[in-house]
């Protein structure tokens, strides 16, 4: 319903004041659909308890307060809670600092204020005010159609129709109660697909149609992240391995005649050993810490699932101008059909330069074939380019950049922007569509109408019959339409972005459908010329390129440039070689499934696709088993935004529909900046391997040494709350400095992780297949030895209990790399994991020399000479380790120089340019 004198009272041209903006914004509230309110303190506690690792916990915490040892279960309880704080601290801050970062992309709104257009939050948005909507515009509020101009808004995300709308003047005989028969009404959460418009809103926030249904879904749950739902998998596992492993203690246990007492506590030690405690919160403070680096380097993740993708993706897709290159367009020559090339000196967008011929003449003033080149591309032209305000100042821009560069061009031929818009007043237009690919303004001049039509070269050249000479609309015959094709292909091969300006005398766009409009104009156009345009690559983007490829990331370009333009620019950049293809969207068309498949690997820049290309590309390459990261900045690029793996929208030139749907946003365009996140996403996966790696050998090590002590008759070598000290503390103080190393700094020298690669790998198995028995032997064999040369079996326990705590400070030394030796990667480098060290050494040494904590960890005071003692036999784990890697890191050199030498040409076939 809308709110009484909402809109009535508001002046279309003029919208609200500010003073009215602000009183409304205080009736009627922000203009957000209300949120579901974050998780409490409580409510985040209660959350970590979900989980089949603490359930294990809790049926220790049980067993041992059924036989009597409440005082081990309360250690358990206490542990838990202490372990469920601490998650729920990082838990929150992880929420905190997405919350901020998702205001960083917060949409935005144009509306009408005190007479002038301008750029608000759309939280600002109130009942009355004017919105201004173009192409590629998020709709933020519910508004009645003031003007429309072959406005198409896309209503899919609320009625469920693909087929874009085409809105009218809203009037009062408008009342319809279908929801997509509504053509004078702007809804919020649609968008604006084609054409400018301005509407009054009357609903905003949860007075909207979309605030209604948001309403009645505020109660979906959010599924769980992959990441999440393969640790659950994990959990899992882990619960049944413990189920089984509890019974064969059992059976083992009643066939040596133990004690059932004693079978209890060794089942409820079992159980402790197995849970890697310290793992939820592992997660959250990796995910947290990438989110965070991401943004530091000008990636805003706004799904927390792009994090862990990120370091999976093995091809991306980018977009060229802006993202490759700086989008600092600058029109480098003009080509006219009578042949003549005219070169565009200066850059930037101040018109300082000349334009001159080959031999360096200027054209004449008034230039018969020239100055209706420059009138047409400014007059069929929506950008601004006005003077300095002080001398020495910058020329002020807005709009789009091919736009300013084309008045840049004008006036540097001396035309006047402003004296032409005024002389020949625009009456119509058909904004420019990447479908149509191309623009066309119908004016009003002193001979009658006529329409000027700026497109993609190969479109305005079909569209015209005629071309200018002299000043004279001449027919075009067969050989001239030949040279200019091979024109457009001859600039743009040298990089250039070229585009075409066509003229229709004595012709106005008519209402209706574009299509109509163009299809009237057909073959009745006067050729005026080609304008080519530069536009410099980032200087980053070649290094960015090179490491994407050294690490296994391939670089496909999607252009609505010329695809010699598109092959160009990729050759320059390394992006394709010499034997890679360019192909535009015809040929894509032409192609079947199964063509475009196996052709993929050769193709390496799609030109003048339209949206449903691009999807079909991303799904090719998903078909054959790709990561996928797809760049995009308009409202075209949605559907491929969303279909890949990972969407990436432009933070400057993107618009809101982008934004909207994409997984991350980069703050500066840059594909650099891609690079980087890919980068983090890697270090983030090695990170969470690395943490797994060392968690898993703790937990496995236990599990051997209490099953292993149990079949050798031996008593149990650590106690519940022992295991639970290790697990939680002596492994905590190191995990999360673990999370923040950030290991030999090389993720882009190693290959994408493929999208379905278990957490534990085949290459951790191998190492756990070290570490553990290390651990486990250094452990066992110290407590049977010392239990038989007649040490009291609670200081052997404490030794034990203190063997695999130094073994496991050892053991995260292993774990910052794969191959690189821990004696010779800078500890101090990271130097939260010296300090997690040091404060569990610290900790320990309390558990151990205070009285009471003794009887509460079973444990006794050591001798100085037994702890030197320990240190020696627990470094084994370091030292079989450093064997392994030394074995590797041989074997990688050895396959390094064979593929050396198998790349190495034939001598035979150096000789002879050698001697030449």
């Amino acid at each position: 319903m809308e709110p009484r004198g909402s809109a009535e009272d508001v002046d279309p041209d003029r919208g609200l004041s500010e003073d009215e903006a602000r009183a409304r914004l205080l009736r009627y509230g922000p203009n957000a659909l209300p949120e579901k309110r974050p998780p409490g303190v409580v409510q985040l506690f209660l959350r970590q308890f979900r989980s089949p690792l603490i359930y294990l916990l809790l049926g220790a915490a049980a067993l041992a307060f059924a036989v009597g040892e409440r005082r081990d279960a309360g250690i358990i309880v206490v542990v838990l809670l202490s372990n469920a704080a601490f998650g729920m601290i990082q838990e929150r801050r992880a929420e905190r600092s997405m919350a901020a970062l998702k205001e960083l992309v917060a949409p935005r709104a144009r509306v009408v204020r005190g007479g002038f257009e301008r750029e608000i939050d759309s939280t600002e948005v109130v009942p009355g005010d004017v919105l201004a909507v173009a192409a590629g515009d998020a709709i933020v509020a519910d508004g009645r159609v003031l003007r429309a101009e072959a406005l198409q808004v896309n209503e899919s995300a609320l009625t469920g129709e693909s087929t874009t709308v085409s809105k009218a003047r809203w009037t009062p005989a408008e009342r319809a109660d279908v929801l997509a028969e509504r053509p004078g009404v702007l809804h919020a959460g649609t968008h604006v697909t084609a054409g400018r418009g301005r509407a009054v809103v009357f609903a905003t926030g949860p007075a909207t149609e979309v605030g209604h249904i948001a309403a009645m879904t505020a109660g979906t749950k959010e599924p769980k992240t992959p990441l999440e739902a393969r640790i659950d998998r994990l959990g899992r596992v882990i619960v049944v391995a413990a189920a089984v492993l509890a019974v064969a203690v059992l059976l083992l246990g009643l066939a040596r005649g133990v004690p059932v007492y004693e079978m209890v506590m060794l089942a409820a030690s079992q159980l402790c050993s197995m849970v890697p405690e310290g793992l939820p919160v592992a997660v959250t403070v990796l995910l947290a810490l990438g989110v965070r680096r991401m943004s530091q380097r000008g990636a805003i993740i706004r799904r927390l699932s792009a994090v862990e993708t990120l370091g999976s993706v093995s091809t991306i897709c980018t977009d060229k101008t802006g993202t490759l290159t700086k989008n600092e367009m600058t029109v480098a020559a003009l080509f006219l059909p009578s042949g003549r090339r005219l070169r565009v000196g200066g850059s930037g967008y101040a018109p300082e330069g000349k334009i001159e011929d080959e031999a360096g003449r200027a054209p004449a003033a008034g230039d018969p074939d020239v100055s209706p080149l420059l009138e047409a591309i400014v007059l069929c032209n929506d950008a601004r380019l006005e003077p300095p305000q002080e001398p020495g100042g910058r020329w002020r821009t807005l709009g789009d950049p091919t736009e300013i560069a084309l008045l840049t061009a004008a006036r540097k031929g001396g035309a006047s922007p402003e004296r032409l818009r005024d002389l020949y007043p625009r009456v119509a237009e058909i904004p420019f569509d990447p479908k149509r690919k191309l623009m066309a303004t119908g004016h009003r001049g002193a001979d009658g109408p006529f329409v000027v039509v700026k497109a993609a070269p190969e479109i305005a050249l079909a569209l015209s019959a005629r071309h200018l000479q002299g000043g004279r609309p001449l027919p075009m015959t067969a050989r001239e339409r030949e040279a200019v094709r091979d024109a457009i292909q001859r600039l743009a091969g040298q990089a250039l972005r070229v585009l075409g300006i066509a003229v229709f005398r004595g012709r106005a766009l008519e209402g209706g459908e574009p299509a109509a409009s163009l299809e009237r104009l057909l073959g009745h156009g006067i050729f005026l010329g080609l304008v080519a345009q530069t536009d410099p690559p980032r200087p980053e983007v070649r290094d960015a390129i090179a490491r994407c490829r050294e690490a296994g990331t391939r670089i496909v370009m999607i252009t609505g440039d010329h695809h010699a333009t598109g092959l160009a620019v990729a050759r320059a950049l390394g992006i394709a070689s010499t034997q890679d293809l360019a192909i535009d969207g015809a040929e894509l068309d032409a192609m079947s499934d199964a063509e475009l498949l196996r052709r993929l690997s050769e193709i390496s820049v799609f030109a003048r696709v339209e949206p449903a290309q691009k999807l079909r590309i991303v799904e090719a390459l998903q078909a054959r088993g790709d990561v996928v990261a797809m760049t995009g900045d308009g409202v075209n690029d949605a559907p491929s935004l969303a279909r890949a793996d990972v969407g990436v929208a432009m933070g400057l030139a993107g618009t809101e529909v982008a934004k909207s749907v994409a997984k991350m946003t980069i703050t500066d365009d840059n594909f650099a900046t891609i690079v980087a996140a890919i980068e983090e996403g890697r270090a983030v996966h090695r990170s969470l391997k690395r943490v797994l790696l060392y968690l898993v050998s703790t937990s496995g090590s236990e599990v051997l040494v209490l099953f292993i002590a149990l079949a050798l008759g031996l008593p149990p070598p650590l106690a519940a709350v022992q295991i639970l000290w290790v697990n939680l503390v002596t492994d905590g103080v190191v995990t999360v400095p673990l999370v923040m190393d950030r290991g030999s700094r090389r993720e882009m020298g190693r290959t994408p992780t493929p999208r379905d690669a278990p957490l534990v790998d085949r290459a951790s198995l191998g190492r756990l297949a070290v570490m553990m028995p290390a651990i486990t032997l250094s452990t066992l064999a110290y407590y049977a030895v010392r239990l038989r040369m007649g040490v009291p079996p609670a200081h052997a326990r404490t030794e034990a209990f203190t063997m695999l705590a130094v073994c496991q400070w050892y053991n995260a030394l292993n774990c910052r790399s794969s191959t690189a030796s821990a004696l010779r990667l800078d500890v101090l480098g990271n130097p939260w994991l010296v300090g997690g060290i040091v404060l569990g050494n610290v900790l320990h040494a309390a558990v151990i020399f205070v009285p009471a904590l003794n009887d509460v960890f079973h444990t006794v005071p050591l001798p100085l000479s037994d702890a030197l003692a320990i240190g020696v036999v627990a470094s084994l784990v370091l030292w079989a380790e450093e064997l392994r890697k030394l074995v590797a890191r041989r074997r990688r050199r050895r396959a390094s120089a064979r593929e050396a030498l198998e790349r190495r040409p034939p001598e035979g076939d150096a000789l002879p340019s050698a001697s030449r």
